[in-house]
């Protein structure tokens, strides 16, 4: 997949056996997509009104263009880890995923919550986990790693060294996300973070009147490096990672949810060749 289809193309060392991609409003080509207005061009949401039809195409043009399967999850905004495999349907409840098998994309919707994809330095495994503000807080990326490492660890009797070494070591990339200049929040999502850990008050600033401005993205670098998780790739909370500051390229439930009563999914994707 080139850069200039439009996509993002994630820019960190994984093992090159393992590929990553995050759509965006345009399809596999620029001005490509089936949906129409207000989720043009390229949703992939089947739960925000948008046509089946067009849905199922969006999603038969991301899976050539991966030439893998992307499992579309049901996420609630909660912390479930799904190991993936040929048999998963589509629509399983889970807001992570984890798999070994070839061909078979770990695949988080996004519309201004974080996704996060993980893969092992042996490149033996991969995962991808759904991180708005409860996620985060309820520990959907410990989870992940968790489960991650568990699978990874899972070496065959012939295992070579240097599948042994890199089976444990995580890394991730952070894709985009809310901005920490539009994430406007209220008191109690700041407690959810602060109770147990003091230091992420860093990642909140003040406005008076009980109200906030929340950096998901430094949360999240915060929660990786508590369980080790040191080598963290991507968003780094810049505006251009901000998808409701770029209406052209992202689609945003904060931005468009009032003005427009719905928008689209984009889709972060990682997997085995």
């Amino acid at each position: 997949m080139r850069p200039d289809q439009g996509w993002i193309v994630p820019d960190w060392p994984t093992p090159s056996g393992v590929r990553a991609m995050f759509t965006t409003r345009d399809g596999p080509v620029a001005g490509q997509g089936a949906s129409a207005a207000p989720w043009d061009r390229f949703n992939l949401g089947d739960h925000v009104g948008d046509s089946a039809a067009a849905v199922a195409a969006n999603r038969g043009m991301l899976q050539e263009a991966l030439a893998a399967r992307p499992v579309f999850l049901k996420q609630v905004h909660g912390t479930d880890v799904a190991e993936l495999d040929a048999k998963t349907p589509d629509g399983t409840e889970a807001d992570g995923a984890i798999s070994a098998q070839r061909g078979l994309a770990c695949t988080m919707m996004v519309a201004d919550c974080l996704p996060v994809l993980f893969t092992n330095a042996a490149g033996t495994v991969v995962g991808a986990a759904h991180a708005g503000w409860r996620g985060l807080a309820g520990g959907v990326l410990e989870r992940t790693v968790h489960f991650l490492q568990a699978l990874a660890s899972a070496a065959p009797a012939q295992a070579s060294s240097a599948y042994l070494q890199g089976a444990g070591e995580v890394m991730a990339w952070l894709g985009p996300c809310i901005g920490p200049r539009a994430f406007e929040v209220g008191a109690e999502v700041r407690a959810a973070f602060v109770e147990n850990d003091a230091g992420a008050a860093s990642s909140f600033d003040a406005l008076g009147g009980g109200k906030y401005l929340a950096d998901l993205p430094a949360l999240a670098r915060r929660r990786l490096a508590a369980v080790g998780v040191n080598r963290v790739y991507g968003n780094d909370g810049t505006s251009g990672w901000c998808t409701v500051a770029q209406p052209n390229r992202f689609f945003s439930h904060r931005r468009d949810q009032p003005a427009l009563g719905t928008t689209g999914r984009m889709a972060a994707c990682i997997w085995r060749i």
